[in-house]
């Protein structure tokens, strides 16, 4: 009781205070809470959504606001320009000039069966962007969920169709472009709100146990490969030139035959005009014949003799050797 009683003195002896200045301090207190809780800044890069006791009310652009306080209005602030990233198969820890990566293994993301019963380890980044803030936030529960298994389904689904031979080295370009167009297609059928940035097939290689078995068929097929293209190389070397000296044989042959042909026709003319004038003057042209053989045939004689009709022998007359000649 003395306690009490010590208590209710005290109390008695602290200064009176009017209900005017209560009633001043509540509305001071009033208006400092809306000044801090009634007025927001939407940055450069995000808008701002607002909903009233839980319904969509507005969305807000860049700049300062203002909504009703005491969680009638709620805000919700969405980085639209921001670009997110998503990884599989890794995960980076610390992001710089030395990058460092988590050491725990991502196989159950990464480990792929491939159309030809082989097995690939598919790392990739998915990097997106919010194109519709109504729909990130209220379409879909748990959006970095679904985005993830629909990436990974889409990408299990395209690499499933293709040679790993394709997904290892020859179509990576190609099957990131696929995902991304895939993956985009589900994601607004969904509505959700997302616009994928891009695909990249960050690392893709054979699981570490079949690595020297794939590195030794890849060797094999690259000799096989420049096999083949020496022989093309000795190929487009020999063929060219081949049909270069068939083609000037034929043209040489083709002139031969052109020419002999013009030859014999001038021969024939030429035959036809000389039996014409054999005809019309026979001792003449007989005459001019034997002539012309004559002087092709003497001059390759060694010897000559003169032999008279009348004589039972040969005259030697004459000394015409080739030293008389």
């Amino acid at each position: 009781m003395e306690g009490f009683e010590e208590i209710k003195a005290n109390v008695k002896k602290l200064p009176k205070i009017s209900p005017k200045k209560i009633l001043a301090l509540i509305i001071i207190l009033g208006l400092i809470i809306i000044f801090f809780t009634g007025f927001y800044t939407i940055n450069p890069e995000e808008v701002g959504v607002i909903q009233r006791f839980g319904k969509y009310l507005t969305t807000t652009e860049p700049g300062l606001h203002f909504k009703i306080p005491f969680g009638i209005d709620v805000l919700t602030k969405v980085k639209v320009k921001q670009v997110y990233k998503e990884e599989f198969g890794f995960r980076t820890l610390r992001a710089g000039v030395k990058t460092q990566y988590s050491t725990r293994s991502y196989d159950n993301e990464s480990l792929m069966l491939t159309g030809d019963l082989n097995i690939a380890d598919v790392e990739w980044i998915l990097q997106y962007r919010i194109k519709d803030p109504i729909k990130y936030l209220f379409k879909i529960r748990n959006i970095e969920e679904t985005i993830r298994d629909l990436s990974e389904s889409v990408t299990r689904e395209i690499v499933g169709d293709r040679s790993v031979d394709e997904v290892i080295v020859i179509s990576r370009k190609e099957i990131a472009d696929q995902i991304q167009i895939s993956l985009q297609q589900h994601l607004d059928d969904y509505g959700a709100g997302i616009e994928i940035y891009t695909i990249n097939l960050q690392n893709v290689n054979p699981p570490d146990r079949v690595k020297p078995a794939f590195n030794d068929v890849n060797s094999a097929k690259q000799e096989k490969e420049r096999i083949i293209n020496e022989a093309w190389q000795r190929y487009n070397e020999v063929i060219p030139e081949a049909e270069g000296k068939a083609k000037r044989t034929i043209e040489e042959a083709e002139g031969y035959a052109v020419n002999r042909v013009n030859r014999a026709q001038g021969d024939a003319e030429r035959f036809i005009e000389m039996y014409n004038q054999y005809r019309n003057a026979r001792s003449v042209t007989k005459k001019r014949l034997y002539l012309e053989t004559m002087q092709k045939i003497l001059p390759k004689i060694e010897k000559v003799y003169i032999v008279d009709e009348a004589q039972q022998g040969i005259l030697p007359l004459l000394n015409l050797d080739k030293e008389g000649k």
